[in-house]
């Protein structure tokens, strides 16, 4: 979900030649398989694409990468982990902590996994995302302008 509603601002910010999106799980139990059929109705209904197929990251990645975003904190310390050096864990970040209107103190910083619930889990996980994407994207334009300057 993270991954079809990052990349859609990323194409309307028009920069979809400067800025990789893509996605993982921590773990492989998924690997292969499409997205859950409720993300991928929420999507849809939304206005976004759903085509995706799980797999899980592998720490060689670290290097190619810039950001590593985590939906939860387990997500967090499990990506950390993996990473083989400072500079690495140091570019997982929850995607949350772009959302200036979320609270670590009130609700905490995590997307909750809609995967045992119902159909509004799922909807309350896009408008999580939605809203950390805005931040997200303003943090990501910064970095490419910095670049190109």
């Amino acid at each position: 979900m993270a991954e079809s509603v990052f990349r859609a601002r990323v194409a309307d910010a028009g920069l979809d030649g400067l800025v990789e999106v893509d996605s993982a799980g921590t773990g492989g139990w998924h690997e292969g398989d499409g997205a859950d059929p409720r993300t991928v109705a929420v999507l849809e209904a939304n206005g976004y694409e759903s085509g995706h197929r799980a797999r899980q990251f592998r720490a060689g990645w670290f290097s190619r990468l810039d950001l590593v975003i985590a939906l939860d904190d387990g997500h967090v310390r499990e990506l950390r982990r993996l990473a083989a050096t400072a500079a690495d864990a140091d570019k997982v970040r929850l995607l949350r902590s772009y959302d200036p209107d979320a609270s670590p103190d009130f609700d905490g910083l995590d997307v909750p996994d809609p995967y045992y619930g119902g159909m509004d889990g799922f909807e309350e996980c896009l408008k999580m995302v939605e809203s950390a994407s805005e931040g997200l994207l303003a943090s990501v334009r910064t970095a490419v302008e910095e670049r190109a300057a």
